[in-house]
């Protein structure tokens, strides 16, 4: 049975050391309710399996188990996210390698210290389930074009498609080795040339990509911005982002803003930092990553509505390679990465060890979307990290609601010492917010699947669950989140949208919550595992698993949307209709309940309706 109440103590605000890693947690997913899923590059970590030195693992969130997993193939910088029918995928990755990051001699896995196999072309697959049986990786019959830095974004009807990248890696793509294209999986056939990418070189690796409402997919990398609609391949240029490059190696925090259906779901997405480094300037002999000030600049863009960006509130302090994390309480967590210089390490004479990032950012701050320009930023009652999250940093929301922090290494291979200012980093955190510690809601009557449309379902609460208020159900709600893959500052896949709903609350303080089920749209929020939470006076319960649509890759079952009764609080017999957040027309006013022997009639009919849930 899924816990109602956070299993771990926490002081909110704050970060908790909770455990050290098997692998540094370059890349990570939620696999299943209890289970994290950590991958690393190839490197002579201490822990081994079969042999060899391991760089895969899985951690049980509840006890901070942890147990080695087989690979075989390098996964150093691959791409990840989850398809339709729960079918994790971890795509690409480096050569074979041997100490020190070098190439190894034979590329198959049979000799080396390592026993690693090439990785480039690899398509890696997890099926996590629901018992306690062990889950193991393997690798599908189909290979993907050689892609280091890929990016992987799930489409309406949960397949893949699998963008860029390169062949052998760098600190940044060139024309002798880049991949400017994408393909799909399932396959539809060999790889697509993209224009975009052909012309974004040289910071176009793990290109910045979002499915949109449209159906149609947000690109961003280097300065430049495009739609792609993945039926017709036509590509359609935005405006140029300002201020800096966002995508990798400047690494700036990026998040889709939670979808809701008071803007009707409208998509906006928002880029927080990077770096301002023109094109010619990346292998330039002058340009010294590490003195090289990080970006302090945010802006946001509404791709199905307009072509250019806006301002938004800058960050609280300048950073490269930060997180951003969905909060189930609407705001949104940065995290990690350096106010000098970038992603990426290297043996020049200016790196500071092997990183080409200095000045760690130890301070989280949070970022509220529904605040007013010049407020949107908070830094109040967080405490600062210990551990410098560098490159190859993770950050992860789990189901109690905390933050799961890991990762940073930028260096060739495993690298620790007394010595060494950025090693490899192995200590994993959980951030605790500030609803952590709170009595959390246990509404009855969730789904464990979603479909788009269909018929709304009541969630129940409690006087508990409303904090003994009634007036509280006004503005609870909904939630379903994706964590998405995260890697390299950015969570491929990662997704929030607020359900449509209405609500009775009763003179108990009590209420019901009426929920439609997702819009009838998949591109809105693709098919997929995702976790749900109800939320009451910004606090939210203990996410559960639910299947979104079918549960298979295919076209999705597409339903009428259901309505759900007017919003309504009954006190002592007389009720008050009125208009939540959200929006709905059936929302109904009334300023005076004796004026009107209709309102005498709805206010019968809401008594006996009252009277029945009271009975059952």
């Amino acid at each position: 049975m899924t816990n109602t109440q956070p299993t771990h103590q926490g002081e909110p605000g704050k970060f908790e050391i909770i455990a050290n890693t098997l692998v540094s947690a370059q890349q990570v997913f939620l696999g299943k309710i209890d289970r994290l899923y950590i991958l690393d590059k190839v490197e002579n970590n201490i822990a081994q399996i079969n042999g060899h030195p391991a760089w895969a693992q899985e951690f049980r969130i509840s006890d901070n188990q942890q147990r080695p997993m087989e690979i075989y193939t390098n996964t150093f910088c691959a791409g990840g996210n989850v398809l339709g029918n729960g079918t994790w995928l971890n795509v690409g990755g480096n050569q074979a390698v041997t100490y020190g990051g070098e190439p190894a001699s034979v590329q198959d896995g049979s000799k080396g210290p390592y026993r690693d196999a090439d990785g480039r072309r690899t398509i890696r697959m997890l099926n996590p389930n629901e018992d306690d049986l062990e889950v193991e990786w393997f690798s599908s019959g189909y290979q993907t074009d050689q892609r280091w830095y890929p990016t992987l974004e799930t489409l309406p009807d949960g397949s893949m498609i699998i963008l860029g990248g390169c062949r052998n890696g760098g600190y940044v793509n060139d024309k002798t080795q880049t991949v400017p294209t994408y393909e799909f999986f399932p396959p539809r056939g060999p790889p697509i040339t993209s224009p975009f990418l052909e012309n974004t070189l040289p910071a176009n690796l793990y290109p910045l990509t979002w499915l949109l409402p449209s159906g149609n997919l947000f690109i961003q990398a280097n300065w430049e911005s495009t739609i792609l609609n993945p039926d017709t391949k036509l590509e359609t240029p935005l405006d140029k982002i300002p201020d800096a490059v966002r995508t990798y190696p400047a690494s700036a925090a990026t998040v889709m803003l939670p979808l809701t259906p008071s803007k009707n779901w409208t998509a906006t997405i928002l880029f927080c930092g990077g770096s301002n480094v023109q094109a010619d300037q990346w292998l330039s002999p002058n340009f010294v990553p590490p003195k090289h000030q990080a970006s302090d600049s945010c802006v946001r863009i509404t791709p199905d509505h307009s072509k250019s960006y806006v301002q938004d509130d800058p960050l609280p302090q300048r950073r490269s390679m930060a997180n951003f994390v969905l909060l189930p309480d609407g705001k949104i967590l940065c995290l990690n990465g350096a106010g000098m210089g970038t992603a990426g390490y290297g043996n020049n004479t200016w790196a500071i060890g092997h990183s080409y990032g200095d000045d760690p950012v130890l301070a989280p701050s949070l970022y509220d979307p529904d605040a007013p320009p010049g407020s949107r930023w908070s830094t109040e009652g967080l405490t600062s990290s210990v551990v410098a999250r560098m490159y190859h940093s993770s950050a992860l929301l789990l189901p109690d609601g905390s933050v799961f922090v890991g990762g940073s290494n930028p260096n060739p291979d495993y690298t620790v010492g007394d010595n060494i200012r950025y090693p490899t980093e192995f200590r994993v955190e959980r951030f605790y917010p500030s609803y952590y510690n709170k009595r959390r809601p246990e509404p009855k009557g969730l789904l464990s699947q979603l479909s788009y449309g269909g018929k709304p379902f009541d969630v129940q609460l409690s006087a508990d669950d409303l904090f003994g208020d009634v007036n509280n159900i006004v503005n609870a709600k909904v939630v379903i989140i994706r964590p998405g893959f995260s890697t390299h500052a950015m969570s491929m896949g990662q997704r929030m949208i607020v359900l449509a709903s209405t609500y009775t609350g009763y003179p108990n303080n009590t209420g019901i919550l009426y929920v439609s089920q997702l819009p009838p749209n998949p591109a809105v929020f693709a098919p997929g595992p995702a976790l749900i939470f109800v939320v009451v006076d910004g606090v939210p319960s203990v996410g559960h698993q639910v299947m979104i649509g079918s549960g298979k890759i295919g076209t999705q079952l597409i339903l009428p949307s259901g309505s759900t009764p007017p919003s309504t609080i009954i006190r002592n017999g007389a009720s008050g209709h009125s208009t939540p957040k959200t929006n709905h027309a059936q929302s109904l006013i009334i300023l005076n309940a004796g004026n009107s022997l209709l309102v005498l009639f709805i206010l019968a009919v809401v008594a006996m309706k009252n009277m029945l849930f009271l009975f059952l």
